[in-house]
């Protein structure tokens, strides 16, 4: 199902208090994703308990078209964040609401949550013995309520395969590109993030985003010379080179670089070089061991190293799974 390129049919499950903006992510990320002939690959629709109008947060109802037997038929069902309500409350869950959304996980439907909507997902039993995250300010309480869930309040996005939870608002971004990327390639997911203004992907997690006392100014920022390594991703770049060229000490540098991202600048290194690999194995016909090279691993057997930990299969089986044919152009005047 994930790999279908017909029709896919998107359910947003909105609560009352749900968040406007994850509430709009959906429609708008997933109808920017299209084939080469502008042909659109999802659709998405909005359903409430009852078909009802609710509260959103942005201060607006959202009146729905359709009643929660839409979730009987979704290839997708996803759940925005919301800012109050039982399941943000005591972590309890409307019967019919827990139901409807079981229902569709058990006969196979992919089940997506954005911010606080993994509560939801929490108290509908989906997340019990799942690794999943949430907004890194709820994590306390997330904890309280279900303590069988392996939260992990420090990514963006977990990718559990039939069930997906993202962090905080934007993070939900990332995770529909993720999956555009997912069920359709890089070429149409790269489409969808330039057409929503956004990167493909951010680096590091919720870390970077955690309010801290004292702010950074941009002269002490690691940006540009992160970009500067983008440019060299098929050269050997240490890390005193990298420490260099922001004119920090190696020591400043890191500290600096961990704080901006979240990661090391080893691990920020191995992410890009892996993100590049994969693009050049979905949209080229480069050997392995061309990749390897392009994509600074040196040698074929540190890509097939470094690709298997962080993807989980060989560059060959994700090269078999991922590379699509070039799509037909639409013509223009």
């Amino acid at each position: 199902m994930r790999n279908n390129r017909a029709m896919h049919r998107i359910a947003v499950l909105a609560l009352d208090d749900v968040v406007g903006l994850d509430l709009g992510t959906p429609a708008q990320v997933f109808g920017t994703a299209r084939t080469g002939d502008l042909t659109p690959l999802y659709r998405v629709e909005v359903c409430t308990p009852g078909a009802r109008p609710i509260r959103s947060t942005a201060g607006f109802q959202v009146v729905p078209d359709h009643g929660l037997e839409l979730l009987d038929s979704a290839n997708t069902v996803i759940v925005p964040g919301i800012h109050d309500g039982p399941p943000l409350t005591d972590g309890t869950l409307d019967a019919s609401v827990a139901a409807a959304l079981r229902a569709a996980h058990d006969r196979g439907a992919r089940i997506m949550s954005i911010c606080t909507g993994a509560f939801v997902l929490a108290a509908a039993g989906l997340l019990d013995g799942r690794r999943a995250t949430t907004h890194w300010a709820y994590a306390d309480r997330f904890r309280r309520f279900h303590p069988h869930v392996d939260l992990d309040p420090d990514v963006l996005f977990v990718d559990g395969g039939e069930v997906l939870t993202s962090a905080g608002v934007a993070a939900g971004i990332d995770l529909c590109l993720h999956v555009i990327r997912t069920d359709h390639g890089s070429a149409v997911a790269n489409r969808s993030a330039r057409r929503c203004v956004v990167p493909p992907w951010r680096e590091g997690g919720q870390s970077q985003y955690i309010e801290r006392p004292v702010p950074r100014t941009a002269e002490t920022g690691t940006a540009a010379t992160r970009e500067w390594a983008r440019q060299r991703l098929h050269e050997p770049v240490a890390l005193r080179e990298l420490a260099a060229h922001a004119r920090m000490s190696v020591r400043t540098f890191t500290r600096h670089f961990r704080s901006e991202t979240g990661l090391s600048p080893a691990q920020w290194l191995l992410q890009q070089r892996t993100e590049h690999a994969r693009l050049l194995l979905e949209t080229t016909d480069l050997t392995v061991d061309q990749i390897a090279r392009h994509a600074g691993f040196g040698t074929t057997a540190a890509l097939r190293q470094h690709f298997h930990s962080r993807v989980g299969v060989a560059p060959t089986a994700y090269r078999r799974t991922f590379r699509r044919t070039p799509e037909p152009v639409a013509s223009r005047p």
